[in-house]
């Protein structure tokens, strides 16, 4: 339906479009006009009967028309043409009233235009009479003045030559006055316009005469501006005009270009001068350098430890490192560049124009200005070096990175002014090295962290057993820890949380060297060896390492000092090896990558690397643990076999005491290391566990292995049982590496025990109660120990070896009966 209102609009409106157009064309066409309102360049029509041609001819083509139409044609031509008129007619009348106010205009514009230039007609007539009384004038007065024309010509020469010779007359006073209101310049140019005539003259008396005079001026003058130069109590702008009017005075470029460097090298080295004072020890070198060994240990011996919280601060620094930058860029630096851009100006640039063009002074000059800008800038860049290095501190960073970005910054002037020196070069690697120095820094800082963390909670460790709690140690009690967290897991997670937010804390300190508006930051030389080798490399995985070497090192020193680390520590710290391994390690190297946007370009420690350095880190700490509680509960037990009489020993009416505490002991590090590892898989125990724990003794086997063993009319038979035995039975391995679960950590440590036990008891002779004390303590170890390993056969058959090396051991070999047995170890 739209479509067609719009269809009906649009032939509404087009018949008044169409008959304008028409309009338009047909009156075009009457004038002979083309669409771009021009004649149209094709070639007049020559019919007659071309009603819109020039050479139309009416009679001609009424005559064709009546030859060639009917009479209703004839009529419906002059009916056509009768429009065509009215039409023409009409449009004209519409053109004409539409274009009224245009054709009034016109008529106004022509009219005034007839008076106006009828009055510039007027002006011209008048002009042109001016013109020829003028020319008439002229023609007068130079008839009149051609005889005089010469002689005015020659007068103004003899008046040019007469003021030229005033001026040379003159030339000597002129000087001596210049010379004596220290107007150099205009004294030097005013020679110089004279010099090459009265050089030209000199062999005339009156000529040589002033040519004298204004020399010995001259030296005198030049003699001026040398201890002007010499002085160096002048402004830079002065000494650059003194040295140019030297050389206009033909004084030896190379001898300018050493005194100029000469005087602006004492200025530069007072500036240095008084950057040396800013860094140099108020004492004595002596008294600072055992003021900084005495309070080097001291930053992390806090119980914070945060590189924030302990800064070292400079005790030979007046000024913090900005301000002694600042200084040296806007005194130093400024004045060094400001030298350069005088010195270039006079002896470069200068020299290569004029007269001084073909003395090669540039390449010259060039050399000297290298040799300096380098001696100097070596000087500055020491001075920075030595003032970097007072910045021990690793609390707020952000003064050394805008310090290190305006240094680099202003050198940058220097790298414009003179290409081809290396001075920029060499500040781009004391901005690379103070960066890799504070790397170092953080380094440190972390492992002092790390150190003085582990001090920690080796105190938290000993503060339960200094209260008296006998237990509480190892397990985690809460007897004295109301200043902090006692419990291992506790411990442990305070540990890793702490160093965790210790690493985040420098990274977020180092971030600062990369920051947007760091001019060096992003330089290819930079960006990318430190965020690469510098941050990740020498600082996250170093610590990272530093923490698995030093984790190690205490199973070293501990088996060295016999067991000085606290086994609790042993049991933490492979804990937090292994959450290294399975987790920390990767996340602390993403958050680098993220954050520093590390580019693997060069080669870079992996992942695996540093997770199975953790794992073997976390094994041999774990493994150390279980030798060491193992080797505490055989040291009770080999004093308790060593320190007794086992031949002249009463008959036994209970356990004894060691065993009671071997048992305890156990239970202690049961629950300890479960704080930590998780339970881990045991075997299936046989249906009967409790019960063996009563009847191991009295099964048939074992009371006719016994039985036979104890009669002495049988003892080959015994051996060749027991040997038989052995041989079908499977191989122990005491020292063997233990599993990361508490399951396969006590299963270490008892067969550490046990072990021990039978050797020792295999060192002993035994009497009769002697082996029934033994069958009593193994059975009481027999009823506790078979719960906490992974097998309880490993504990019955190192239990049977026991009993077994005793009866052999025995002088009279009795066992108890095994429901006395029983009886004695309920009791007890």
């Amino acid at each position: 339906m739209e479509r067609e209102t719009e269809s009906l609009a649009e032939g509404q409106a087009d018949p008044s479009a169409d008959r304008k157009r028409r309009v338009h064309g047909m009156l075009k066409l009457y004038y002979g006009l083309n669409e771009e309102g021009k004649a149209p360049e094709q070639p007049e029509s020559l019919d007659p009967c071309d009603i819109n041609g020039p050479h139309f001819d009416p009679e001609h083509y009424l005559n064709k028309l009546r030859r060639e139409c009917s009479l209703a044609e004839l009529m419906d031509q002059e009916t056509c043409m009768v429009k065509q008129i009215r039409s023409l007619d009409s449009d004209m009348q519409t053109l004409v009233y539409e274009n009224y106010n245009k054709f009034i205009s016109a008529t106004d514009t022509i009219r005034k235009m007839k008076n106006d230039f009828k009055k510039m007609e007027d002006e011209m007539d008048c002009l042109s009479a001016n013109m020829a009384a003028i020319t008439e004038f002229s023609a007068c007065i130079s008839g009149t003045l051609q005889d005089q024309h010469a002689q005015i010509t020659k007068l103004s020469g003899v008046h040019t030559l007469l003021r030229k010779l005033q001026f040379l007359f003159e030339l000597p006073a002129r000087l001596n006055k210049c010379l004596e209101l220290q107007a150099y310049a205009q004294a030097v140019s005013s020679h110089r316009r004279a010099r090459c005539v009265l050089q030209q003259y000199s062999h005339l008396p009156s000529f040589k005469g002033i040519q004298d005079d204004c020399h010995a001026i001259m030296d005198k003058l030049a003699q001026e501006l040398r201890q002007k130069f010499r002085d160096g109590g002048s402004s830079a702008k002065d000494l650059s005009e003194c040295v140019e009017l030297l050389l206009q005075l033909d004084e030896p470029a190379e001898e300018l270009c050493d005194k100029f460097l000469s005087h602006a090298r004492s200025r530069l080295e007072s500036d240095l001068l008084g950057l040396e004072a800013e860094i140099r020890p108020c004492p004595s070198t002596a008294a600072v350098k055992d003021v900084s060994a005495a309070s080097a240990p001291k930053p992390s011996s806090s119980t914070d430890n945060s590189p924030k919280s302990s800064p070292l601060s400079s005790p030979t620094s007046k000024t913090d490192i900005l301000e002694f930058i600042d200084r040296g860029c806007n005194e130093f630096v400024s004045s060094l560049c400001l030298v350069m851009t005088s010195y270039q100006e006079l002896f470069v640039n200068h020299a290569q124009t004029g007269e001084l063009a073909s003395k090669n002074i540039p390449e010259m000059a060039n050399g000297k200005l290298h040799v300096f800008v380098e001696d100097l800038a070596a000087r500055y860049f020491s001075l920075v070096e030595r003032r970097i290095q007072e910045e021990k501190g690793v609390g707020d960073n952000s003064l050394l990175v805008r310090a290190l970005d305006r240094f680099h910054r202003r050198l940058q002037a220097v790298a414009k002014l003179l290409p081809g020196s290396t001075v920029p070069n060499q500040g781009t690697e004391i901005v690379v090295r103070a960066a890799t120095e504070r790397v170092k820094q953080y380094l440190c800082a972390l492992q002092s962290f790390y150190m003085d963390s582990l001090t920690d909670v080796r105190q938290a460790l000993a503060a339960p057993r200094l209260s008296g709690a006998s237990g509480g140690g190892l397990l985690g009690g809460q007897g004295s820890g109301r200043d902090g967290p006692t419990s291992l897991p506790e411990l442990l997670s305070s540990l890793s949380a702490s160093i965790l937010n210790q690493i985040k804390s420098v990274l977020a300190s180092v971030h600062l060297f990369t920051a947007k508006d760091i001019t060096f930051s992003n330089k290819p030389y930079f960006k990318g060896e430190f965020c690469s080798q510098g941050v990740r490399e020498s600082l996250v995985v170093s610590f990272i390492k530093f923490v698995c070497q030093s984790s190690r090192q205490f199973c070293e020193s501990a088996g060295d000092k016999g067991g000085s680390t606290p086994p609790a520590l042993l049991l933490l710290l492979s804990r937090l090896c292994l959450d290294y391994e399975t987790s920390t390690i990767s996340y602390i190297l993403t958050l680098t990558d993220e954050q520093f946007l590390v580019q693997h370009h060069s080669p870079v420690t992996p992942v695996t690397t540093l997770c199975a350095e953790a794992r073997e880190a976390a094994q041999k700490l774990l493994n150390h643990y279980v030798k060491v509680q193992g080797l505490i509960i055989s040291q009770m037990l080999r004093k308790s076999v060593e320190t007794r009489d086992w031949v002249n020993t009463i008959e036994p009416r209970n356990v004894r005491a060691v065993m009671k505490r071997v048992v305890e002991d156990t239970t202690s590090i049961d629950v300890q290391v479960g704080l930590l590892y998780e339970e881990g898989v045991r075997k299936a125990h046989s249906s009967d566990s409790s019960k063996r724990t009563f009847s191991v003794y009295s099964s048939s086997r074992q009371q006719a292995r016994y039985a036979a063993s104890y009669t002495p009319s049988a003892p080959m038979d015994t051996n060749l049982l027991s040997n038989i035995h052995k041989l079908f039975s499977e191989r122990i391995d005491i020292f063997s590496s233990v599993e990361f679960n508490k399951v396969s950590v006590m299963t270490g440590i008892i067969k550490i025990s046990l072990k021990t036990f039978l050797e020792c008891v295999r060192l002993r002779t035994f009497g009769r109660y002697g082996l029934q004390q033994i069958q009593v303590d193994c059975h009481y170890l027999q009823m506790y120990l078979w719960r906490f390993v992974s097998d309880e056969n490993l504990v019955h058959f190192l239990l049977d070896e026991i009993v077994g090396s005793t009866a052999h051991r025995c002088l009279c070999p009795s066992p108890m009966e095994q429901s006395v047995i029983e009886v004695i170890c309920e009791r007890g």
